[in-house]
């Protein structure tokens, strides 16, 4: 069951993949360099990853992670960067979006 709008039973699995893998491999050093919950795991409260902009990198992603930095992660396809003009405030983490 996905957990939440904008997500499909053939996308959900993937994301969720890759985010195990990702605590797996590079929780640690994600702390450690500051990434927080929402940075990672966000969606928006209502309209979840239909609004993109809310996403965290884990939700976004791109594949694997491979490489942790202080300002982004790097992914097998894309990198999702920490900090980026205008992106609004207010997400939640992807578990507890309403239904």
């Amino acid at each position: 069951m996905v957990p939440c709008a904008g997500l499909t039973p053939s996308t959900w699995p993937a994301i969720h993949a890759t985010s195990l893998d990702f605590l797996d491999k590079h929780a640690d050093e994600a702390g450690r360099r500051g990434w927080t919950t929402l940075q990672l795991f966000g969606v928006h409260p209502d309209l979840s990853v239909i609004r993109s902009k809310f996403c965290g990198a884990m939700v976004l992603g791109g594949g694997l992670a491979s490489e942790v930095h202080a300002d982004f992660i790097r992914f097998e396809r894309t990198r999702f960067c920490r900090t980026i003009p205008g992106r609004p405030t207010g997400a939640v983490p992807i578990w507890a979006v309403k239904r």
